[in-house]
């Protein structure tokens, strides 16, 4: 279960964002293979977990929903899981492209087979985890994305939104 994060926090001074193990690549297709919303499915397992821990419930965003839809895509084309797939496309320019409100924050997964599994990937990770507690989100989209030009891997991507 391999999976990666990424985290964005605005302020009035500066916008960073931290990617780990990400590199870019050519542009690619963002539309390659079948895609999935699994907001729905998602959104229950992440909001249960939030009211386990006395935080309020997170809400679908589509916003967040396309950036999630549009990343599965970006990977699944690709064939492998990386946050910047494409020239140009990392994290930050992607979420204000797709006009994602911040902070915002992004999960990724491959070869799980349905939400459960996913949320269960992200759930077991500090990192992810601590992405889906976070305080400062009110929005959540997530996708999959399959290929068969890339072995009908699911790929997945949960985005968090502010």
């Amino acid at each position: 279960m391999q999976s990666r994060r990424v985290f964005l926090s605005a302020s009035a001074a500066a916008v960073t964002a931290l990617a780990a193990g990400c590199s870019a690549t050519g542009v690619l297709s963002p539309s390659a293979g079948t895609g999935s919303d699994q907001t729905s499915a998602s959104l229950a397992l992440v909001n249960k977990l939030r009211a386990e821990r006395g935080l309020p419930p997170l809400s679908a965003d589509k916003a967040a929903q396309r950036a999630a839809m549009d990343q599965a895509g970006r990977m699944a084309a690709a064939g492998r899981m990386e946050h910047n797939i494409g020239f140009g496309a990392n994290f930050l320019k992607r979420m204000k492209s797709m006009e994602v409100a911040l902070p915002a924050a992004e999960n990724i997964a491959a070869g799980q087979g349905n939400a459960a599994e996913a949320f269960e990937a992200w759930y077991r990770s500090p990192k992810h985890l601590e992405n889906m507690l976070g305080a400062g989100y009110r929005g959540l989209g997530v996708a999959v994305v399959s290929n068969p030009a890339s072995g009908n891997r699911p790929y997945w991507a949960m985005v968090l939104s502010g």
